[in-house]
């Protein structure tokens, strides 16, 4: 547990999509948020369990908080969202940037969905606009548009903390991925200088992957401006916007599709249930899997 000012940050890590969920709190009100958070997923015999999530409820009982907000960062390819669950055990608004409504009308389009999957962002509870504010608690939080890795990105920044989500990874790992539907690595390159130009480089921020193995080091969840802008091996300083784009592009064509992206997506993109009515389609570009 970390705390910095008045705020709260746990961390739980899941070893699996290697995705960090936080809880963040206020410890004066006790109001807390939810980032980021993960259903455990076994996709051999196509079940989930509430392993990660039930870690999550635990450190909200045992800490007597009220949760507020189960934010996200942009709708994920590869984990699936807890925000149901969670929200039906510990309660909060379930929210995401207003850019996800372009991501619905592309799964809509692509997975065949029947007409209860909405594109109007109606199912999560709450879009948030750039440069909205909110509060939790007595904590002052900030949503900032970061498109690039998805069309619908955003980074919160919670009491002068950023919770990047893909936009921003460890120095050592640099960036997301830019080639899923709406990315661009030409956009991914502005939002990242503008997040490292904007803000102190003493300023703290949470990532939400890491990939620590093969790296000889322990897993990392936090960082700051100025070891990204001295460090990150994509977008330091002195990295130009074409030599970022061409670097990206790159790498880009020798990645796989995330593991899970068919269920995540289609589950993630409406707000983390099934669509009623609706078994998951497992096709993508008219490939039937």
């Amino acid at each position: 547990m970390h705390v910095k000012h008045s705020v709260i940050v746990h961390p739980i890590f899941d070893d699996d999509s290697h995705t960090i969920t936080y809880v963040v709190s206020d410890p004066v009100t006790k109001k807390s948020a939810i980032i980021d958070s993960v259903l455990d997923y076994h996709h051999k015999n196509v079940q989930t369990d509430t392993v990660l999530a039930d870690k999550v409820i635990a450190y909200i009982t045992e800490h007597h908080l009220i949760n507020e907000w189960i934010l996200e960062t942009h709708m994920h390819a590869d984990h699936i969202s807890a925000s149901s669950y969670l929200k039906d055990m510990v309660g909060g608004k379930k929210a995401i940037g207003y850019k996800i409504t372009e991501v619905q009308k592309y799964l809509k389009e692509v997975f065949d969905l029947n007409d209860n999957f909405k594109t109007d962002g109606s199912q999560f509870d709450h879009l948030f606009s750039d440069e909205e504010e909110f509060m939790i608690g007595n904590l002052k939080a900030r949503a900032i548009h970061t498109p690039g890795h998805t069309p619908a990105d955003m980074v919160y920044v919670i009491d002068g903390i950023l919770f990047t989500g893909d936009t921003l990874l460890a120095p050592d790992s640099g960036t997301a991925r830019c080639d899923f539907p709406g990315g661009s690595a030409e956009t991914m390159y502005d939002s990242v200088r503008t997040i490292l130009e904007t803000f102190p480089s003493e300023t703290e921020m949470y990532i939400c992957h890491d990939y620590p193995e093969g790296k000889k080091r322990e897993l990392l969840y936090k960082t700051t401006v100025a070891e990204q802008r001295q460090n990150n091996i994509h977008v330091r300083d002195g990295i130009s916007k074409d030599e970022f784009v061409k670097l990206r592009s790159e790498r880009d064509k020798t990645l796989d599709l995330p593991s899970y992206i068919f269920p995540a997506v289609q589950i993630n993109g409406n707000a983390g249930s099934i669509v009623p009515g609706e078994f998951i389609k497992l096709s993508y570009n008219n490939k039937v899997l």
